[in-house]
């Protein structure tokens, strides 16, 4: 390790290139450079490889970054590096290139105009003015900031010339075109735009397609950098052409652009700038060693390395051998101390690695590693005595105890880096123990003290053991040691040390005596299985002891598994044995899934208990024409294990179909048609390709069958048209499927009709009444059943007012064939005309004679008022005016009271002469809901809501909205319940 007191310099910030803006005269340009050393660096810079004459007041040093003012394109662009200085060595920094950058205007020329014609393809050309770097390019149309759309795809902007261009012009394209150019530095953006190129699109008279131009553009080199994105352009202009832009990033790659039809491909190799995958590190070397480093980088091209000595180039020269991405130094020298650099560089960029070489020269000393002043061992055991002063060049070492030369032998050996290897100590090895280091420069000496403690030994030794899956387990384990040191225990399985911290673990320690390590396993897994091994240590010594742990349980799942012989509904499945996990297997099952379950199920065997020292066995019941995938699971007397990984999938062969197709019917259609329907057949039924269904059917009391097929497996139905065919036949039919494999057997015959004939007569003796303003009744005498044209369904009742045309009047049918029905939902005293039809499935027969009904009156639209209410007892009595009918209302016949209490309701009908009615209170203290309103021949009117309190003796009245009137006087309940929870909530 380098010594803290002094080091070299290390960057922590270096200069970046710059574009700085041309003519910026007053401004000022920055160049970072700040390296980390002790003592702190001084600081030089170099452009183009001369010294920066700092003197002058244009340049500035602030800390170690370089400040250049008022910069002049002519002076100050080059290539600039930092350099940096302390007593330890030199280090330069990377190159950073200062350039200028500039955009001039558009020459002020005009530009000749261009007419094409309707859907022609043209390009406007930018032409921009000197510039430096690249420029981003915009058009825009009329006035700025009217800039043509990038989600316009007939228009493209090259990034490389800046033109643009144009597929399939369409007239309203005819604008003046301005080319916007910017370029953008780290200090500013400047801009500027082009004179107007005048475009004209005429209509094409003769439209004809013509084929596009393409036009295929790298927007910089043909290398890519790695990690950057390459742009491609690619681009058409012409009729019905497209336009498109491909960006790639790194690796060898191809981009073809496709455009009506026409191919132009293109391709590029990736390339990158220099990484480093090896590089030197900081190093301190004695003197007249040798020293080696090596830098190692990647990049496209290749990087070349070169090497630098504080700063300056180093070549092979010497005791110096520059190899490429090898430096060797040999017999090193104080001289060879310093700051080295190996720089990568491609013409992608140039990348640095620095360290310091410190060569050392010094007397040994032991105070930063002395020999241990304590050294324990073990009797009949061996001890390692470490001996490493620090000293260059390396020294000479010896030992001795007390006044004895220690040499080896039998019980004694000095390695040559200086270790003393004591073996079989006895107490008699008790003593000091001296190194002694020397060099040229001096001579130095450390001792320590061995002392010879009792081995440590096992007493108590693990035995082995044997149990089932999930069971407990201890393994003992005693030792006994030095009682003046601790004992501690460890356990390992398979050689993997064991966690016994963990409580939730398999593993625990068994707390007992002192000097035992006993070993508690809980609920052992077949993973736990194997040789255990305790080992009892101190800081001396270790002795350990190992047991194996046989654990028996389910068997391990089959290998190999492969599917042979592969029929109809059928397969063979070939295995080898896995792990009978010490109990002999019993049986194998043999689990399947398809398509039609994702669920693993039991499969249907050959032999149907398959033996557990089978290795195969034959599947059967399989349904033909289906992917299936098995697995085979093993069984012994403690379980079953894993099953195997699954089989490749395989598909049982085709086969005839088995069953007929299900729910064949039919009827209905129109007239001259016969349609039978059925339910498609499910995959599993299908049993091969090439699936359709031959369809059966004959007329009924017939002996000759008509067969036709239906290819499509999704088919569900099939028309028959015949014009003789009479309305209503009986036919017989029966199908059956088919694949490319044969036929399957036929369905039950069924009987199905040829489609219905309308009705050929209407009801008559038609009779409409006036229920209410709003409902009439309408009755008939029905139309006799005819089985000969078909199935009488109901009856379509047609009203229409009086100044309506019968085409547009609203319909109603009833589901059955009773001879009357109500028509809800009318004007009040309006005429109507209405008209019944007979039905069926081809449609409507003809209408019975008209007949006319007016709905009655409305009923009055105000409820009754002055409402009042007085309790007695256990009794209220409620009394409210009369309601009075306008001359335009239907006259009132009477009033209704309904009475609501909890999920009880009573509804009284009173004469239009009563005006008050006396109501029973409920014994307990609820609340009670009254409703009143008036009804007569146009209906029911508006009601009013009174809620009322046997305790209180008031209550809360509320007018029903005149608009919420329902026939039903019940309708009103939910309301009225709401209305009573609400009160309920006030009073309380």
């Amino acid at each position: 390790m380098l010594s803290l007191l002094f080091c070299g310099p290390v960057f922590e910030e270096q200069p970046s290139s710059l574009i700085y803006p041309e003519g910026l005269t007053e401004g000022k340009v920055t160049l970072s450079c700040q390296a980390r050393a002790n003592p702190a660096a001084a600081y030089r810079w170099l452009v183009n490889g001369t010294a920066v004459p700092l003197n002058l007041d244009r340049y500035s040093l602030v800390a170690g970054t370089l400040v250049i003012s008022s910069p002049d394109p002519i002076r100050d662009t080059g290539s600039y590096q930092c350099l940096a200085i302390n007593r330890c060595g030199t280090i330069i920094s990377r190159a950073a290139n200062l350039k200028f950058g500039y955009l001039h205007d558009f020459p002020p020329d005009g530009r000749s105009p261009q007419t094409i014609t309707e859907g022609q393809g043209t390009f406007l050309a930018c032409q921009p003015p000197p510039h430096y770097p690249a420029l981003s390019y915009r058009w825009f149309l009329n006035e700025f900031p009217n800039f043509i759309r990038k989600d316009d795809g007939r228009w493209f902007v090259s990034q490389v010339t800046g033109n643009l261009y144009l597929a399939k012009a369409e007239p309203n394209d005819t604008a003046n075109y301005f080319c916007f150019t910017t370029i953008n530095m780290e200090v500013s953006t400047k801009s500027t735009f082009s004179k107007a190129n005048q475009l004209t699109v005429v209509p094409d008279a003769n439209p004809r397609k013509s084929a596009p131009t393409i036009k295929v553009r790298f927007l910089a080199d043909t290398y890519a950098l790695a990690g950057h994105t390459t742009q491609l352009e690619c681009f058409a202009y012409g009729k019905d052409a497209l336009m498109s832009k491909v960006t790639t990033g790194s690796s060898l790659c191809s981009k073809a652009c496709v455009i009506s039809f026409l191919m132009h491909s293109c391709s590029f190799y990736s390339s990158s700038q220099p990484e480093w995958l090896q590089v030197m590190t900081d190093s301190e070397v004695e003197i007249s060693s040798d020293l080696q480093w090596s830098c190692v980088a990647a990049g496209k091209p290749r990087p070349s390395v070169r090497w630098l000595r504080n700063g300056q180039p180093l070549s092979t020269q010497d005791r110096v051998e520059v190899n490429g991405v090898h430096l060797r130094i040999i017999n090193l020298a104080l001289e060879d101390s310093g700051m080295y650099q190996c720089v990568a560089e491609n013409k992608h960029g140039t990348i640095y690695s620095t360290a310091e070489l410190r060569v050392q020269v010094q007397a040994p000393d032991f105070r930063l590693n002395p020999v241990r002043k304590l050294i324990p061992a073990a009797r009949g055991g061996q001890v390692m005595i470490d001996c490493r002063p620090r000293a260059a060049p390396k020294p000479s070492l010896f030992w001795s105890r007390g006044t004895e030369l220690l040499t080896n032998s039998s019980r004694i050996a000095v390695t040559p880096d200086g270790i003393l290897w004591i073996y079989n100590i006895s107490r008699a090895d008790e003593g000091k123990y001296t190194c002694f280091a020397e060099n040229y420069l001096g001579k130095a000496n450390s001792t320590g003290h061995l002392s010879v403690r009792d081995a440590t030994k096992i007493t108590l030794a693990p035995s082995n053991a044997d149990i089932n899956q999930g069971e407990n387990v201890t393994l003992q384990c005693h030792a006994s040691h030095d009682a003046a040191m601790d004992l501690t225990f460890t356990w390992s399985l398979n050689g993997v040390l064991l966690d016994l911290e963990n409580s939730a673990g398999p593993y625990h320690r068994v707390e007992g005596k002192e000097n035992t390590g006993d070993l508690l396993i809980v609920r052992a897994q077949l993973s736990q299985a194997g040789t255990y091994v305790c080992t009892a240590q101190t800081v001396v010594d270790s002795a350990a002891a190992s047991a194996k742990l046989v654990v028996r349980g389910p068997p391990g799942p089959p290998g190999g598994l492969l599917v042979k012989n592969v029929a109809e509904t059928s397969v063979e499945l070939r295995w080898s044995r896995g792990y009978d996990n010490h109990s002999p297997i019993g049986k194998y099952v043999i689990m399947g899934r398809s398509p039609l379950s994702s669920e693993w199920r039991k499969m249907r065997t050959d032999p149907v208990n398959i033996e557990g020292n089978a290795e195969s066995a034959r599947v059967t019941g399989l349904i033909p024409w289906t992917d299936y995938e098995f697995q085979v699971i093993a069984s012994n007397i403690l379980g079953s294990g894993e099953p195997s990984m699954p089989s490749h999938i395989v598909r049982t062969l085709q086969a005839a179909p088995t069953v007929a197709p299900s729910g064949l019917g039919g009827g209905g259609g129109d007239r001259d048609e016969l349609i039978v329907t059925w339910t498609p057949m499910a995959r599993e039924y299908q049993n091969g390709d090439g699936f359709g269904y031959i369809l059966g059917f004959r007329k009924k009391d017939t002996s000759s069958w008509t067969e036709v097929r239906v290819p499509r497996v999704e088919s569900s139905r099939h028309v028959y048209y015949n014009s003789s065919l009479a309305a209503y036949t009986p036919f017989e039919v029966k199908i059956k499927a088919y694949n490319r494999k044969g036929e399957g057997p036929f369905s039950q015959v069924a009987v199905v009709h040829s489609a219905e004939e309308e009705p050929t007569v209407g009801p008559s003796s038609i009779n409409a009444t006036a229920l209410s303003a709003f409902e009439i009744q309408v009755s008939w005498e029905p139309v006799q059943q005819l089985s000969t044209n078909g199935i009488l369904r109901g009856y379509e009742i047609r009203y229409w007012r009086q100044h309506e045309r019968e085409a547009a009047a609203d319909r109603v049918r009833t589901a059955g064939l009773e001879p009357t029905a109500r028509v809800s939902g009318l004007r009040p005293s309006t005429r109507y005309h209405v008209a019944v039809l007979a039905y069926n499935s081809a449609g409507t027969g003809p209408p019975s004679p008209r007949t006319a009904v007016t709905t009655r009156k409305p009923p009055p639209n105000r409820p009754p008022g002055s409402v009042s209410w007085k309790a007695h007892g256990s009794r209220v009595t409620v009394r409210w005016d009369q309601v009075t009918a306008m001359h335009n209302e239907s006259a009132i016949l009477g009033y209704k009271v309904l009475y609501k209490h909890e999920d009880q309701a009573a509804l009284k009908f009173l004469d239009k002469t009563k005006t008050s009615v006396s109501l029973p209170l409920p014994k307990d203290n609820a609340y009670i809901v009254l409703e009143i309103w008036s009804w007569g021949e146009g209906g029911d009117g508006p009601a009013h809501e009174i809620i009322v309190s046997r305790d209180s003796g008031t209550g809360m009245m509320v007018q029903k909205d005149a608009s919420s009137t329902l026939p039903c006087p019940h309708a009103h309940l939910l309301s009225g319940l709401a209305l009573l929870i609400s009160a309920v909530v006030s009073g309380l």
